[in-house]
């Protein structure tokens, strides 16, 4: 594989910083910031037709906002705010520079497939824990719907204005600052139950310290996260497979994936303890068995009726 080749950033109209990255490696934008997409109406992401993503996020140098394009064989990254630099530094890592797959095989013929239809998937890295860390206590046992309408209302309502030229609307997500202080009463309105807002506001008052996550990494990364009140197996996995790529998080305690992961590989339900036995010949790489699963395109069997959100603003 050729190595990937960056180029230090650069000045570039409307006042952003700029710069030019070359991968070397078949890279699939969309599917690297998917999984930092919250719903089709996330105010801090957006993927317009041409496939240009526009990205809000906090830094530990402040704000800001990159526009992600390619442009020939190179990616192409406009930054604007105090965390233009910051976040063009890391923009190798999101899109999955440091990700390696070395000694993955895929022992079963549906991921073995995958992998061969899907060589630009690839595990990136934000590099941050504390904005991925509040989207996914959101998503603490509660539907998909439910925990992106709470996102939306908390980052339209106490998140700043994006920096830079970004799209309408759209805004950076709440530091732990401003998270502190959102009223009781605000949580309610945005569909958050208490469990959920204690854990926030737990993560919140020490968020600086658990960004050292991301230097730990793997178990012990995960484990510092464990620390905090209201975050357990699944919500730290959520945290690491985003913030530095975890090849073996496992999001253990979710509500699809055993059933989808059991049906794909053995054609039938599992549990989570089943799961991790089916998944065990993949370590130390389990989540990207799990991820060629999901971007495969297998559905598990279906029975019953959907589970259907709850609107803890009306309880």
């Amino acid at each position: 594989m050729a190595r990937p080749v960056a180029r230090p950033s650069e000045s570039a109209p409307d006042g952003a910083r700029r710069r030019r990255w070359e991968p070397g490696f078949v890279l699939d934008i969309r599917a690297l910031i998917g999984p930092l997409r919250h719903g089709r109406g996330d105010p801090t992401c957006r993927i317009d037709d041409d496939g240009v993503v526009w990205r809000v996020c906090s830094t530990p140098a402040g704000p800001a906002t990159t526009r992600i394009r390619r442009i020939g064989t190179e990616v192409v990254a406009d930054a604007w705010g105090d965390g233009a630099e910051w976040a063009l530094e890391g923009l190798p890592a999101l899109l999955g520079a440091e990700d390696d797959d070395e000694g993955f095989v895929g022992h079963h013929p549906l991921v073995a497939d995958a992998r061969r239809r899907m060589p630009g998937l690839r595990l990136g890295a934000t590099g941050g824990v504390w904005d991925v860390l509040f989207a996914a206590i959101l998503e603490q046992k509660v539907t998909g719907t439910e925990a992106h309408r709470s996102w939306r209302e908390l980052c339209r309502r106490f998140g700043a204005a994006a920096p830079g030229p970004a799209p309408h609307g759209m805004r950076v997500p709440p530091t732990p600052r401003e998270t502190r202080a959102i009223p009781d009463w605000e949580w309610h309105k945005a569909g958050v139950d208490s469990a959920r807002r204690r854990a926030i506001l737990a993560s919140a008052t020490v968020a600086h310290r658990l960004e050292k996550a991301v230097e730990l990494r793997g178990a012990e990364g995960r484990a510092l996260l464990r620390k905090i009140p209201g975050i357990g197996v699944w919500t730290a996995a959520e945290v690491a497979q985003r913030a530095w790529g975890d090849p073996d998080a496992v999001s253990v305690g979710d509500f699809h994936i055993p059933s989808t992961v059991g049906y794909a590989l053995v054609g039938r339900k599992l549990d989570d303890a089943g799961m991790l036995e089916v998944l065990a010949c993949y370590a130390p790489q389990r989540q990207r068995a799990v991820r060629y699963i999901e971007a495969s395109g297998f559905r598990r069997p279906r029975f019953g009726p959907r589970y259907s959100p709850r609107d803890f603003r009306e309880m």
